[in-house]
């Protein structure tokens, strides 16, 4: 069984205990003014860097002992990010459903949920964590993604839709994302491949929002994707690692300052 399929099936017995303590009726889902990662990634005159929170991965393990969340937010705001990503997932990532909101309340900028999506559940949960737009993998939902991204939407946030391969980048456009990841991590084998970004990135129509995920280490990193054609980077254990997370994010933007 691959490390994706173990997650999967963590997550779906998560999922039914959650659902049972509180059904989708008995969620309070408050009306806020949720902020567009499109927009902030369009708007951008620079090199929109989505930058991650996350704690530990199955990949890398403990990537961060000091994890101030609302501290760690304001710095990756402060150089210059569009967005923040936050990890959700507590077994293989240590996140937490809450930090969602703790990360809102910290910073301006929108906040995207990352997680294993593969319940519609989840997606209410989300909306009712003030998160501004939810990572949806293409090669866990494969024919019900239409389904996954429509409800996002209907629920006031920004399906990104992250796809690794050219079928998936079709399944994306079809389920009609508007945002789409390429992940240059195989969620399979776990190995990075920069060049995934370049293969993948001339499929994907002009006019949808694209952004480069996984592997990207540095400024050399990061004009590679973006001259390929990639709209923002989303960048977790670069960051993470560093001693000071502002300049780092600066550094990645281009910004003479970082």
């Amino acid at each position: 069984m691959s490390v994706l399929s173990k997650i999967v099936e963590t997550v779906r017995h998560r999922v039914r205990k959650q659902r049972e303590k509180v059904p989708v009726e008995e969620m309070k889902i408050e009306p806020v003014e949720r902020k567009s990662l499109t927009e902030k990634i369009e708007t951008n005159p620079n090199t929109s860097i989505i930058g991650e929170l996350k704690r530990t991965s199955p990949s890398s393990g403990v990537i961060r002992e000091d994890f101030q969340l609302p501290e760690l937010a304001r710095s990756i705001a402060e150089g210059g990010a569009v967005g923040i990503s936050v990890l959700t997932e507590p077994v293989y990532f240590d996140g937490k459903i809450e930090y969602l909101r703790e990360v809102s309340n910290s910073v301006e900028i929108p906040v995207l949920r990352k997680d294993f999506i593969v319940e519609k559940y989840q997606l209410y949960q989300t909306a009712a964590s003030h998160a501004d737009s939810v990572l949806l993998i293409a090669e866990i939902l494969d024919e019900e993604l239409p389904e996954f991204v429509a409800l996002t939407k209907e629920l006031d946030m920004e399906p990104l839709v992250e796809v690794r391969n050219k079928e998936q980048a079709e399944l994306a456009e079809d389920a009609e994302a508007e945002l789409i990841g390429i992940n240059n991590r195989d969620l399979k084998s776990m190995e990075i491949d920069l060049s995934r970004t370049e293969r993948i990135i001339n499929s994907i129509p002009e006019g949808l929002v694209t952004v480069s995920e996984s592997g990207i280490e540095n400024r050399h990193d990061v004009e590679r994707v973006t001259q390929a054609g990639a709209d923002a980077v989303l960048v977790g254990i670069a960051i993470m690692e560093s001693t000071d997370v502002k300049r780092k994010v600066l550094s990645l933007t281009g910004d003479p300052h970082g």
